[in-house]
């Protein structure tokens, strides 16, 4: 039978840091009303006897240990459905994208590895076609922290869950650009204006302004993404 509810399975040696902080604010609003649904599964529930092993020195030698090939895919088989995407965090991965997690809201769900130690026996990412997905270029002491970064990325795109949707639209990425800065009350703040084009009322002002912000914020921030958005335009024209 195929889930309804978009869900989360998270295979990890730590399911007690679930939900953390998805249990609060939008995320876990959503999660006590169904919107959503969060499994943390315990790897060393399939690890064999009786101090539940799920690591073992690297072969050829070298520091710290790795996780075992057959314990993970005893935990993967038993929960993981045929058609959801099969996801480890690593810092070796693929950079996690806001398309990426736009196609992994319209699904049914994921399920999401959280490697630890030195990492994930190799015959295990290629035997499952697990697909290997980073943050960024930075080194985390174990997956979990990227699992809840990236469910949280995704469950706010889910229907229901953002009060207003409109507010999506002009996020950071949705348009390949960073997003424009945003101003508040009061007018005048330790000698800072708002800028005086937010409270003309214009419309099409106001939105030449911001599109011209998040085009200068791209192009000084992220040269990649600033490459990307002009090769884009000039197709377009």
């Amino acid at each position: 039978m195929t889930d309804t509810v978009w869900t989360a399975r998270v295979l990890t040696l730590y399911p007690e840091m679930f939900p953390g902080p998805l249990g609060v604010s939008l995320a876990g609003r959503a999660l006590e009303r169904g919107v959503w649904r969060l499994t943390p599964i315990n790897i060393r529930d399939y690890a064999p006897g009786r101090h539940r092993n799920v690591d073992d020195t690297p072969a050829g030698g070298g520091p710290g240990m790795v996780m075992r090939a057959d314990v993970l895919a005893r935990a993967i088989d038993a929960i993981h459905p045929a058609l959801q995407p099969l996801i480890c965090l690593s810092p070796r991965g693929a950079p996690l994208t806001q398309d990426r997690v736009a196609a992994l809201a319209e699904g049914t769900g994921v399920t999401l590895i959280c490697g630890r130690f030195e990492g994930i026996d190799q015959r295990l990412l290629e035997t499952r076609g697990i697909e290997e997905v980073s943050l960024g270029d930075f080194v985390l002491s174990g997956g979990e922290p990227a699992a809840l970064a990236l469910i949280d990325a995704v469950v706010r795109l889910l229907p229901g869950v953002v009060g207003a949707p409109a507010t999506l639209a002009e996020e950071s990425f949705n348009a390949g650009l960073l997003e424009y800065p945003q101003y508040t009350r009061p007018q005048e703040w330790e000698g800072k204006s708002i800028p005086d084009v937010l409270a003309s009322g214009h419309h099409e002002r106001i939105r030449t302004w911001r599109l011209a912000q998040s085009e200068r914020i791209t192009r000084l921030r992220r040269p990649d993404l600033w490459d990307r958005y002009v090769a884009t335009k000039e197709r377009q024209q």
